[in-house]
């Protein structure tokens, strides 16, 4: 593949992560600053946002971070070592295709050492997993069974390659951390999108655990804060969440609050998956 191919296409996610932004994208966009500064983005998780605003303007200063370390070891790989994680994923599909069942549940059960190894067996579980989501249990264990599919696109080389160009920038920078580390460093005029964790719109949807420590009411009331000092700051703010009373009732009036179409595929049931509403919130 020519470099001129690689280039012609926009980065997408690697991983599918709980909360992904792919279908919404074009509707965040309508509401993205014309103008800003830095972009920071303390939830990073799949990165939908960051790569669909990089594929437009990839000279954006961004500071992005997530407290998933696994998840931001496996940015940092495909930015700095990305023909060594393609290699590895083509291990990993070759052996796969000989036998789905014994091969996932071997690479399920392993904890290899190695940078590019353990990036490696995070996108191929993702890839082949069932409803290729990655979550853990209460003790940090990946516990998802394996997926039915006829041909799963394992190693997907093209837009590994695509991401790990548009990473490369020296404007970027991708920590490990929490999202309250932002407030120390974003400036006036720069641009913050909170995705975080979405709070339970029922009882029994709290789907939260994709780190094995729950994001809390108190953490979302936490969050409330730091946006409300960022805003003082006259940073730009922009939240996604759930359409809950939760959420509205933190938010002063000062915000404001857009409801929005979402087609969330996370529950396992399918004919509750349509005609939700989610939440955008903005203090521009």
């Amino acid at each position: 593949m020519s470099q001129h191919q690689i280039l012609s296409t926009e980065p997408k996610p690697f991983v599918k992560w709980a909360g992904g932004k792919r279908q919404l994208i074009q509707t965040i966009d309508r509401h993205i600053p014309v103008q800003f500064g830095t972009y920071f983005e303390p939830f990073l998780g799949g990165g939908a946002v960051l790569l669909h605003l990089l594929g437009k303007n990839p000279e954006m200063k961004c500071r992005v971070s997530d407290l998933n370390s696994d998840l931001v070891l496996s940015y940092v790989t495909i930015r700095d070592r990305v023909e060594e994680l393609i290699t590895s994923l083509q291990t990993h599909a070759k052996n796969y295709h000989k036998n789905p069942d014994s091969y996932y549940y071997g690479v399920r059960e392993s904890e290899p050492k190695s940078q590019i190894e353990k990036v490696s067996r995070l996108l191929f579980l993702n890839r082949t997993c069932f409803n290729g989501l990655y979550r853990v249990n209460s003790k940090g264990k990946f516990n998802v069974p394996l997926g039915r599919y006829s041909n799963p696109n394992i190693v997907n080389e093209e837009n590994l390659l695509s991401v790990s160009r548009v990473l490369q920038s020296k404007k970027i920078q991708i920590i490990c951390r929490d999202f309250a580390a932002v407030l120390s460093d974003a400036k006036k005029g720069d641009f913050v999108y909170f995705d975080p964790p979405y709070q339970p719109v029922s009882k029994t949807a709290s789907f939260t655990s994709y780190t094995n420590k729950d994001f809390t009411y108190e953490d979302l009331a936490n969050l409330v804060d730091v946006s409300e000092k960022l805003s003082d700051k006259d940073c730009k703010v922009l939240h996604s969440n759930s359409n809950s009373k939760e959420v509205r009732d933190l938010f002063s009036k000062e915000w404001k609050i857009v409801e929005v179409a979402a087609n969330r595929s996370i529950n396992s049931d399918s004919t509750k998956r349509t005609g939700q509403k989610e939440l955008l919130i903005k203090n521009y």
